[in-house]
């Protein structure tokens, strides 16, 4: 049981969670604000502004370049997977999310008049734009430069 302590006891963990969690808390001013009203489903639904996988992985690299390292392998780890997370953020979900709009958009328009046909509509918002991803790195990075004294407090 001690392990599980551990894990509770990594502050660039926790931090890093946090500036994920700080995230989806974000997406849900930014769509009061946009709609004007309240949908708590942007807090466990994928895309939107700011993007909380950017912010959670910058957070997590910033925070071991801060504790081990900028020049160490673990940083460099950490970075390479914060790099492919943001690029398939904002590259391959954005693009399944597009493919999944005009396929939506062809089953409306070729089966408009058979109320017979159920099927369930396919998820749209899967990732994020560029700025978004930018947005959510900076939140990320921010984060973890705020509770940089965290990382060292025993």
């Amino acid at each position: 049981m001690q392990d599980i302590g551990d894990i509770l006891n990594n502050r660039v963990l926790l931090v890093a969670l946090v500036a994920c969690f700080v995230a989806q808390g974000l997406k849900l001013i930014v769509e009061i604000i946009k709609h004007r009203k309240l949908d708590v489903r942007v807090l466990v639904t994928t895309g939107g502004m700011p993007s909380a996988h950017s912010a959670l992985v910058t957070a997590l690299a910033a925070g071991v370049g801060q504790t081990i390292g900028w020049a160490s392998p673990d940083f460099a780890v950490a970075a390479v997977f914060a790099i492919i997370v943001m690029y398939d953020a904002a590259g391959v979900r954005q693009a399944a999310g597009k493919q999944a709009r005009i396929l939506n958009q062809m089953i409306d328009e070729l089966f408009h008049e058979k109320p017979d046909f159920f099927q369930d509509r396919l998820k749209e918002l899967l990732g994020h734009t560029p700025v978004q991803v930018i947005v959510g790195s900076a939140l990320g990075v921010t984060i973890s430069w705020l509770a940089r004294a965290a990382y060292f407090v025993r």
